[in-house]
């Protein structure tokens, strides 16, 4: 029988990663066509950082304690209907609605069923637990907004974070030249992505080194770096920005430039998942975990990404394999 309470990481209340604490909470309730799934890894995302301070999701959020999280990989438990395509035991990944709904830092997760797909089989629940937002949100910008494309030339800012280092290999899956911006140590891992140039941000300035780009994919909130990848663009080139506050003016001093730019938000989607899950499967893509944090240890774990500098993704281990 499935208990009625869990283990969690939640706030109580908004502001530091010391506001992240373990609490026993009621097991969320599978409704409608959600899935109720044990979770086994849990994605660490940057926006889960903001949420936890009220900012953008979190300054949503109506009820506290308040489980954070996103992303997750884990085991389904129930389904809608005993038909339903998703069985009880199926390994599975995919995203939550927080903060709508619970988090996935917490032993259950209650998720609608067309945000979750069937796990890639070659990789572990920690490592797929790495994937869905940040490949999700990889994919919407470089694949169905940037419509990435042979001979197409793409700045990706930032190209060996969570987003990036998948915007990387699906720019370069789709035949983009990719030119990523990255550290001296991660300059010959990103190439092995595929990116065909790297810039050190440590010692250039991308906007020195490069030039007539078609399309920028910015994953930097930061207002000086998104005023400098416009003037990379060739006329009518397209920026990307990743959710950020200064997106609406960055539209404006794009248009006046006769460049074009525009923000993005990922969309959970169990079609797209199941299409990456089957890169993953064949190799074409793969999920870096750069570190890897018990559930208990998910104020460390933030404080890690708030430092900056990783590789590919954080993960919190919620059970056992």
């Amino acid at each position: 029988m499935t208990p009625t309470t869990m283990h969690a990481m939640v706030i109580e209340e908004v502001g530091g990663p010391d506001r992240l604490v373990a609490r026993d909470v009621p097991r969320p309730q599978r409704v409608g066509s959600e899935v109720l799934v044990k979770v086994t890894a849990a994605g660490v995302n940057r926006c889960d950082v903001e949420a936890r301070e009220g900012r953008a999701d979190g300054a949503a959020l109506a009820t506290f304690p308040a489980v954070l999280g996103h992303d997750f990989s884990g085991v389904v438990v129930e389904t809608p209907y005993a038909a339903h395509p998703l069985r009880p035991g199926d390994a599975v990944y995919g995203m939550g609605t927080f903060p709508r709904g619970g988090g996935s830092y917490a032993e259950y997760i209650s998720v609608p069923s067309m945000s979750v797909a069937r796990k890639p089989a070659s990789l572990s629940h920690v490592e797929a637990a790495g994937v869905p937002l940040a490949a999700l949100t990889a994919w919407g910008m470089v694949v169905e907004v940037a419509k990435a494309h042979e001979g197409q030339r793409m700045l990706i800012q930032a190209g060996a974070g969570g987003v990036g280092h998948f915007a990387v290999q699906f720019a370069s899956y789709f035949g983009a030249h990719v030119v990523a911006t990255g550290s001296q140590r991660n300059s010959g891992w990103l190439r092995e992505l595929g990116a065909a140039e790297v810039v050190d941000y440590s010692s250039a300035e991308f906007d020195r080194t490069t030039r007539d780009v078609d399309v920028v994919l910015n994953l930097l909130d930061d207002d000086e770096v998104a005023t400098r990848s416009l003037a990379v663009l060739r006329p009518g080139g397209l920026m990307v920005q990743a959710p950020s506050s200064n997106r609406e003016a960055l539209v404006g001093r794009a248009a006046d430039a006769g460049l074009r730019a525009t923000g993005f938000a990922v969309t959970p989607d169990a079609a797209t998942l199941a299409v990456i899950g089957r890169l993953l499967d064949s190799g074409d893509v793969h999920v870096y975990v750069d570190d890897v944090y018990d559930l208990a240890d998910a104020a460390d774990a933030q404080r890690r990404l708030e430092q900056g500098h990783t590789r590919g993704k954080l993960v919190l281990r919620v059970a056992d394999e």
